[in-house]
Formats: C-alpha cells, structure tokens, sequence
C-alpha cells in the first residue's frame, strides 16, 4: 500500500492494484493533513482549521469525528500476512495516521530525484532518465481537491517547488546528454506556465541554440525580458544576459566543471551555465585548482540567484491568492449589508 498525494490524495492498494480515493473534499482534505504529518499527532483544533476553516460547524469536535470514522472504513487492512495494523488512531489531543513500513509518492519522488542529480556528472544520459522516471510519479498537482487549509496548502507548495527544481535538474541533464531536440517543446510550455521562472527561459535558449535556431533563442530572451520588466520591474538578470551573449556571439561554451569533492546535486545551477570570463580568466592564470575554486564559487552564487528567483515566483503567486481572497471577502461583506 502506498499513501499518494503527487496529485488527488488517494491510497494506493497493491492488493487490487488501484488507487482508493476519498469520495468527499472534507475526507480528501483530512486524509491528506494527516498524510503530511504521518507519525505526527495532528491537534483537533488543526484538523477543524484545515476542514472549515473559518467557518467550523456547531459541534465541530463532533463532525471531525465522523469523518475520521468514515476514512477509517476506507482505509483497506493490511496485506495477507501482515500483523494487524491500525493506520488512523485517536489520541488525548487529537489523531495520527501511522504509516508503519507504508511509503508516500511523495518519499519516493524525492528518492529518485536525488538518485537520479548524483548521476548528472557522470551519465547525464542515465541521470535524465532517472529523472523522467520521479517525474512519472505526478498524476496532477500536488494534493490536488484537499482544500485550501494550511498544513495542505503549504505541503502543496513546497512539493510544487520541488517539483520544478526537478524539472529544471531533468533538463539541465538532458542538455549535456546532448538531447536537445526533444525538450525544446516542453521547455516552452514551462515558460508559458511559469513566466517568472528565470532558469527555464535560459535551459530553453540554450536548446535553441545548440539545435542551431539562434532567432529564436533570441526571441526568447526579449519574451522573458518584456515579461520580467512588466511584471517585476527588473532586467533579466546576469545568467540570462550571459546566455543570450553566447548566443549573439555564435559560440557554445562548455558546462561548468563539477567541483572536486562535490556531486552534481550541490550545484543544480551550475550544470548548464558557462564560468564568467573573468573567472575562467583568473583559473587559468592560478592553475587548475584555481579554476575548480573559482567554478565552485560561480556555481554556488548562481544556484542563489536561482533561489531567489523561485522565491519571488511564489511571492506573486502568494499575492494572487490573497487578493483573490480579499475579493471574496469583500463580496461577502456587500451581500450581508
């Protein structure tokens, strides 16, 4: 059995061979809180939060308890052979979903994801299908109909998040396996849906580029640096500018040597961006311990602007949300009037 929330939150029984799912939000929504906090003992007060948020029913202490007596018939027993196992428990404060040796979607994402970056330095080839596999695992966005309560909705964001820094890892790896061609459709669709996200716009330049399309690479960059400008108010920042530098230039600069010592995970960024040449100028000159120094330090101060991309990504995301509410709020206040 596995519990999945890399999509609708469901159960996965290996017995039948399906995905079980909750048929009401209000279970979905408390399957899933209690998923994300397995082996945690989640207050009554929390779960009532995550279930009704502001507007809780009479008796809500009550109502909770139904619908845990409803999941807990849904929960399928365990495996022929197993010893008994009871997933859902109640506690003095409230309830907690015991997993025992079951895993989440989620647990296992993360494991190939990271299986998948060691590779990246030795078999990008092998690393990008490593990759392909964790990202196979989604069936939708994370936590897909749980609500919009807080122990869901911040799950949600984080695995959303670690799910494009994984998408980005993916197509970096293809990049230096040389399989540009196949990706250039599925990097413009990601600019489209996340048009803030620096980095795809610079994986997909350099698609472009080594498939030999140089105008639109170009045209790339003038997308997101409208994009950037109207809605933050900055120039495209200096990976971006480097990129299409390289491609105005007709040349094709190498990737960025993996520091010794490190695997290719600790510099995600770094795989498809070529050294300034001023640091590979400063390499030369103090030999090759000098150059893997001045890689590292490029390499890290990159993946910092790649974070900090990421960041303001969810920040307008999370100004969307609360405008939208106060919307709602508005609205409502109007009709009471």
């Amino acid at each position: 059995m596995e519990f999945g929330i890399l999509g609708p939150v469901q159960v996965y029984d290996e017995s039948t061979g399906r995905g079980v799912v909750p048929p009401g939000a209000k279970q979905r929504a408390l399957l899933g809180a209690l998923v994300v906090k397995a082996g945690q003992v989640v207050p009554v007060e929390r779960l009532v939060d995550e279930l009704w948020d502001e507007h809780p029913p009479a008796n809500a202490a009550n109502a909770l308890q139904a619908h845990v007596a409803r999941l807990r018939r849904l929960l399928p027993p365990p495996a022929p052979g197993e010893p008994p196992h009871e997933w859902l428990v109640t506690r003095p404060l409230g309830y907690a979903l015991r997993p025992g040796r079951i895993d989440t979607d989620a647990r296992r994402f993360h494991r190939m994801v990271a299986e998948g970056r060691a590779l990246a330095g030795a078999d990008p080839g092998l690393a990008a299908d490593a990759l392909r596999e964790a990202m196979a695992l989604w069936r939708g966005p994370a936590l897909e109909g749980s609500g919009r309560g807080a122990i869901c909705s911040a799950e949600a964001s984080l695995l959303e998040e670690s799910r494009l820094v994984a998408l980005e890892a993916l197509y970096d790896a293809c990049l230096r396996a040389d399989r540009c061609d196949g990706i250039t459709g599925e990097l413009e669709e990601l600019t489209t849906a996340h048009p803030l996200r620096e980095r795809f716009y610079d994986l997909l330049m350099a698609a472009l580029h080594r498939c030999g399309r140089r105008a639109e690479a170009i045209g790339v960059y003038d997308r997101a640096r409208r994009r950037l400008l109207r809605d933050l108010g900055v120039e495209p920042g200096p990976i971006l500018r480097e990129r299409v530098e390289a491609v105005l230039d007709h040349r094709e600069p190498g990737p960025v040597p993996w520091p010794s010592g490190r695997t290719a995970a600790a510099y995600p960024a770094a795989a498809a961006f070529p050294a300034p040449v001023t640091a590979v100028a400063a390499g030369s000159r103090a030999g090759p311990a000098g150059e893997v120094g001045a890689a590292a330090e490029v390499g890290a101060l990159r993946e910092e602007v790649v974070r900090l991309n990421s960041r303001l990504e969810q920040l307008s995301r999370d100004q969307r949300e609360l405008l939208g509410r106060l919307e709602r709020l508005s609205a409502r206040r109007t009709a009471l009037r």
